[in-house]
């Protein structure tokens, strides 16, 4: 990535995100409670960075904060994995959650979603499988732990589409037991994909 395109881009994955809510969470949640270096903010854009580059560990993260142009732009000049670890496992997903549905709700206002003639909800989930030693409580098989992820997609025009709503069960949890969360829209059609 060069300099012009990373100062541009951390705006703009920011721009979507209603900052108010965001400083609003980090409070009610004591995010940044005792934070010294790695702010919510900070690390959000780093986890932002690392998604978007297909980053594939914390310590290959951790060595992309030796670019200049980097830490300058998360305003973070080096992180130590074990540093990194702590500040994921201590993040709340609430936070992701709120601002999640923060930008469905956008969306719903700038695609004009309500004029729709019939949308199109598309229905599926993931698996995606964790360590059991350090995830017992996810346990679905007598080797493997694991949740699930429930997704549901709002079809637009032209091919694009947009996750609208999202689950996270245990891996055990059968598809059919959200259906009812899934489903609530009558004017629309669902369709259900099945592998």
């Amino acid at each position: 990535m060069d300099e012009i395109t990373r100062k541009n881009s951390f705006g703009q994955w920011f721009s979507p995100i209603n900052s108010q809510l965001f400083e609003e969470q980090v409070k009610t949640l004591k995010l940044d409670f005792y934070t010294k270096k790695l702010t919510t903010e900070s690390f959000l854009k780093l986890l932002l960075f690392a998604q978007l580059q297909e980053v594939e560990s914390l310590h290959a993260l951790s060595d992309f904060l030796f670019d200049d142009q980097l830490h300058k732009s998360i305003d973070l000049e080096s992180i130590s994995i074990s540093q990194l670890s702590r500040r994921l496992n201590g993040l709340n997903p609430d936070l992701f959650q709120r601002l999640f549905l923060d930008l469905v709700s956008q969306i719903h206002v700038k695609t004009h979603y309500t004029k729709l003639v019939m949308p199109l909800k598309i229905i599926d989930s993931s698996t995606l499988p964790l360590n059991l030693t350090n995830h017992k409580w996810a346990e679905f098989r007598k080797t493997k732990a694991g949740v699930k992820l429930h997704l549901r997609l709002v079809f637009m025009e032209k091919g694009t589409s947009y996750p609208e709503k999202a689950i996270i069960t245990t891996a055990k949890e059968h598809d059919r037991g959200q259906l009812e969360i899934m489903v609530e829209d009558k004017e629309c059609m669902y369709v259900f994909v099945v592998t």
